[in-house]
C-alpha cells in the first residue's frame, strides 16, 4: 500500500510535494535528496508529478516519475484539456506496467492558445474521468479537485454540487486549490462532513512572496487581493531577507492550522530544494511547540497578515462576499421564461411518452437516419434548429435535459457536469462571458432541480461521435445506450 493511502486510511497527516517535471538536471538532483529524505516535521512526504501546467517543453508526469525511478508513493496527475477517454486510458495502462496507482484527475486550465471564437478544445472533465479510471482500476487511489474560494452563490455554490458528482463518481479524496482565505477552509470541511459519502481533504498550501503573488493573480480560481499584495510589498521594502522570513512564518502557520481544522494533509507547492524544506521543517516545529488551539491559531494567522502602516489584509475580493448558506439569487424572467419553453418543447418532442414523441421516435429510429445523405441531412437540420436557440455544436449525444437546457459546448472547455475552478466572480475563466454553469445554476435553483447538478452524472462525448445528429440515438431503448 502506498505511502498516501496508507496516511489516509490511518487519518496520519500526510504532505504532497507537487512537482513540474522539468529537463532540469539541477532540479532533479534536488528532488531526489527530497524523495530519499521521505519525511517533513515527522510526517509522510511522497511527490506529486503536475500535468501541463508550465511550458510545452517540461516532462510529463510519466516522465517525471521515472526520471527518479518510479517510486511507488508518488501522485500522478492526468489533465484533460485537449484529452479524451484513450488518452486517459494510455496513462493508466503505462502507470500500471510500472506499479504507480495513484493518479489525481484534473479537467485543467485553459489551452495555451485556446481562444473560444477559433476551432473548440474540449476536456475529458474529472467526474467522467473519475468513472472511467475507478472502473478500469477499481482499486486505485484517486483524487479529484476543490475549489471553496468562491465569492458568488452561483459559482460557490455550483462548485459544491460538482463535488458532490465526483465523490459519486469514484474520487478517494480531495485536493483544494491555492488559497488563504481561513473562512474558505472551514467552509470545504463544514461542507465535506455533511456529505454522506465523506472524504479526506488536502489543501494546496505556497510559500506566498510579491513576486509570486504578481504571477498568482493571473492564474485562474486563485484569489489574490490588492490588499495582500500591498502587504507583501511593503515587507519586501523593509529587506528582502524580513520579507523572506514572513512568508516562511505564514506558510508554516498555514500548515499547522490546516491540521488543526482537519485536513488530512496539504499539497505543498513552490518547495525545490532540501535546504527549503529544512527551513520549513523548522518553521513547522516553532509554530506547533506553541500552539494550543485553533481558536489561538486563527489570532495568530491574522497578526501574521499585519504590518504597522500598512492597511488591514482581506482574503475576500471587495466586490464579493458570499458564503456556504446564503440563498439570494434566482433566475431572471428570462432565464425562467426559455428554460419554461425548451422544457415544454422537450416533453411535447423527446419525452418518449406522448403520442407527438413516440411518432417521432418511431420515425428516427429508421435505419436509414443513420448513415450517408439522409444522416448529413438530419445533422443539418439539428444544428439548424438548435444552435439558434441554445449554441448547439451538434455533439451526437445531447444532454441538455441533464444540464437545464443550457448546452455544454457553449462552455469554452465543453464541460457537461459543473464549472472548473477558474471562475472568478461568475466570470468564465475566458472572460468573455459569464459561466455557463452559474446560469444552470440559477435556473435549477429557481425551477428546484438543483439535486440534478449533484446527482446526474453526464458521460464524455468520444471525439469520434461528434458532428451528426442526436436525435436517433436519444430514442433508442435506454438499456442499449451506454451512460444513458
Amino acid at each position: 500500500m502506498s505511502k498516501l493511502k496508507q496516511a489516509l486510511n490511518e487519518r496520519r497527516f500526510v504532505c504532497v510535494l507537487e512537482v513540474v517535471p522539468q529537463q532540469s538536471p539541477v532540479r532533479l538532483i534536488a528532488l531526489e535528496q527530497i524523495v530519499q529524505r521521505g519525511h517533513l516535521a515527522g510526517w509522510p512526504l511522497l511527490p506529486a508529478f503536475a500535468d501541463r501546467v508550465g511550458l510545452h517543453s517540461d516532462l510529463s508526469p510519466l516522465e517525471g516519475a521515472g526520471a527518479l525511478g518510479d517510486p511507488a508513493s508518488s501522485l500522478l496527475h492526468f489533465s484533460g484539456k485537449d484529452r479524451g477517454r484513450a488518452d486517459l486510458l494510455l496513462q493508466m495502462e503505462s502507470m500500471k506496467a510500472r506499479g504507480l496507482e495513484q493518479l489525481l484527475l484534473l479537467s485543467g486550465d485553459r489551452l495555451p492558445g485556446h481562444h473560444p471564437d477559433q476551432a473548440p478544445v474540449r476536456y475529458l472533465e474529472s467526474v467522467p474521468a473519475l468513472q472511467i479510471a475507478r472502473e478500469h482500476c477499481p482499486d486505485w487511489l484517486l483524487g479529484a479537485a476543490l475549489n471553496p474560494f468562491k465569492y458568488r452563490e452561483e459559482e460557490g455554490g455550483a462548485q459544491y454540487l460538482k463535488g458532490q458528482k465526483k465523490l459519486l463518481a469514484g474520487a478517494d479524496f480531495f485536493t483544494l486549490q491555492l488559497g488563504f482565505d481561513t473562512a474558505k477552509h472551514i467552509e470545504a470541511q463544514t461542507w465535506m462532513r455533511a456529505q454522506v459519502r465523506m472524504k479526506p481533504m488536502l489543501a494546496c498550501v505556497m510559500r506566498l512572496s510579491d513576486k509570486r503573488a504578481a504571477v498568482l493573480q493571473t492564474v485562474p480560481g486563485i484569489v489574490i487581493t490588492e490588499s495582500t499584495r500591498e502587504l507583501l510589498g511593503r515587507e519586501q521594502q523593509v529587506s528582502q531577507a524580513y520579507a523572506s522570513a514572513r512568508s516562511l512564518e505564514r506558510l508554516a502557520l498555514q500548515i499547522v492550522g490546516l491540521q488543526l481544522m482537519g485536513y488530512a494533509g496539504v499539497h505543498v507547492c513552490g518547495v525545490h530544494t532540501l535546504d527549503e524544506l529544512l527551513s520549513l521543517e523548522q518553521a513547522i516545529a516553532e509554530q506547533r511547540e506553541s500552539m494550543s488551539s485553533l481558536t489561538d491559531w486563527i489570532e495568530r494567522w491574522h497578526a501574521s497578515w499585519q504590518m504597522l502602516g500598512a492597511p488591514e489584509v482581506c482574503f475576500v475580493p471587495a466586490i464579493g462576499a458570499w458564503e456556504m448558506g446564503q440563498s439570494n439569487v434566482a433566475a431572471t424572467p428570462r432565464e425562467r421564461l426559455r428554460y419554461a419553453l425548451l422544457s415544454t418543447v422537450h416533453g411535447q418532442f423527446f419525452s418518449r411518452t406522448g403520442w407527438l414523441s413516440r411518432t417521432l421516435g418511431w420515425s428516427m429510429r429508421r435505419p436509414f437516419w443513420k448513415v450517408g445523405v439522409a444522416a448529413d441531412a438530419l445533422h443539418a437540420v439539428e444544428r439548424t434548429v438548435k444552435r439558434p436557440l441554445v449554441g448547439c455544436d451538434t455533439c451526437g449525444s445531447c444532454r441538455l435535459q441533464e444540464t437545464l437546457y443550457v448546452c455544454p459546448e457553449t462552455c469554452p472547455k465543453g464541460l457537461a457536469n459543473g464549472p472548473c475552478g477558474g471562475t472568478q466572480l461568475n466570470r468564465c475563466e475566458f472572460a468573455d462571458r459569464e459561466c455557463v454553469h452559474s446560469v444552470k445554476y440559477r435556473i435549477a435553483k429557481s425551477a428546484n432541480q438543483l439535486p440534478v447538478l449533484a446527482q446526474t452524472l453526464i458521460p464524455c462525448i468520444e471525439a469520434g461521435n461528434r458532428h451528426r445528429s442526436s436525435w436517433p440515438e436519444w430514442f433508442e431503448p435506454k438499456d442499449s445506450t451506454p451512460g444513458r
